[in-house]
C-alpha cells in the first residue's frame, strides 16, 4: 500500500468517525465534557477555588484519556455489528493505519471540548513556551497509551454492551483514584506508592510541574517523562502482540 493510499484511508476514517458525527450530532461534544466539568465544578466548589488549577490541568488529562479510551465503544461497534473492521481486514488497509485513522477521528472530534480547557489554562495565565511543550507532549502521550489500550480492549469484546463496563473502571483507575485533579502530596506515603502504578499520575505531576502548581525538580521530571514513555510503549507493545485483528 502506497503513502498516498495510507493518507487518503486515514483522512477517510476521521472523517467517518471525527468530522461527520460533529456536524450530525453536536449534542456529542456536551457528553465529552460532561465528565471532566463536573470533576472540575465539585473540585472548585469544596476547595473554595483552591484547586482550581488542578481541576484545568486534571480535565484536560481526563479529556485526552477519554479520547484513546472511547475508542473501545467506537470499534466494538464496527467491528461486530457493522462488520467494518471485517471489510477493512479483506481490503490493502493494514491494521496500524485503521488504527491510527479511528484515534485520530476519536481526537478530531474531541478538539472543541479540548479548547474549552485550552482557553481556560490560557485565562489562568499558565501559558508559556515550556508549560505548553509539556502539556502537549504529555497529553499526545495519554491519548496513544489510552488508544492502544482501547483498541487492544475492543478486539476481545464481543458486544459493544461490554465497553460500558469497562469504561468506567477504567477511568476509576486512571483518573479518579490518581492525582490528576490534586496534588499527590494530598495523599498518604502509601497512597503515593499505590497511585505510582497509574500512568496518569506520571502525566498529572508534568503538566503541574510544568505550570508551576507543584514543584517537580529536573531530575524527577526525567524519570517522569520516562516512566511515561515507558507505558506507551508497553501499551503499544500490548496492542501489536496481543490485539486479534482477525477473527479467530
Amino acid at each position: 500500500m502506497s503513502a498516498r493510499h495510507r493518507l487518503r484511508s486515514l483522512f477517510t476514517l476521521v472523517l467517518l468517525n471525527g468530522v461527520i458525527p460533529i456536524r450530525t450530532q453536536p449534542l456529542y461534544l456536551l457528553n465529552l465534557l460532561a465528565s471532566p466539568l463536573s470533576f472540575l465544578f465539585f473540585i472548585t466548589i469544596v476547595s473554595h477555588g483552591t484547586y482550581l488549577p488542578f481541576g484545568v490541568t486534571g480535565g484536560m488529562i481526563l479529556t485526552m484519556l477519554s479520547v484513546g479510551t472511547g475508542l473501545q465503544s467506537d470499534l466494538t461497534h464496527y467491528r461486530h455489528d457493522l462488520k467494518f473492521q471485517d471489510i477493512v481486514v479483506a481490503s490493502p488497509v493494514e491494521a496500524p493505519v485503521y488504527v491510527a485513522g479511528m484515534a485520530l477521528s476519536e481526537l478530531v472530534y474531541s478538539l472543541p471540548a479540548l479548547a474549552v480547557f485550552v482557553v481556560i489554562f490560557t485565562i489562568e495565565g499558565y501559558v508559556t513556551v515550556l508549560s505548553v511543550a509539556v502539556v502537549a507532549g504529555t497529553l499526545v502521550l495519554v491519548w496513544g497509551f489510552a488508544s492502544a489500550l482501547a483498541f487492544t480492549l475492543a478486539t476481545y469484546f464481543q458486544d459493544v454492551r461490554e465497553t460500558f463496563m469497562f469504561s468506567p473502571l477504567i477511568s476509576l483507575f486512571l483518573t479518579v483514584l490518581p492525582p490528576v485533579y490534586y496534588p499527590i502530596a494530598a495523599l498518604p506515603a502509601w497512597a503515593q506508592v499505590a497511585a505510582r502504578l497509574s500512568p496518569t499520575t506520571y502525566a498529572a505531576g508534568l503538566v503541574q510541574g510544568a505550570v508551576g502548581l507543584a514543584p517537580l525538580p529536573f531530575s524527577e521530571a526525567l524519570i517522569d517523562w520516562g516512566v511515561l514513555l515507558a507505558f506507551t510503549a508497553g501499551f503499544f507493545l500490548l496492542a501489536a502482540f496481543k490485539a486479534r485483528w482477525k477473527e479467530p
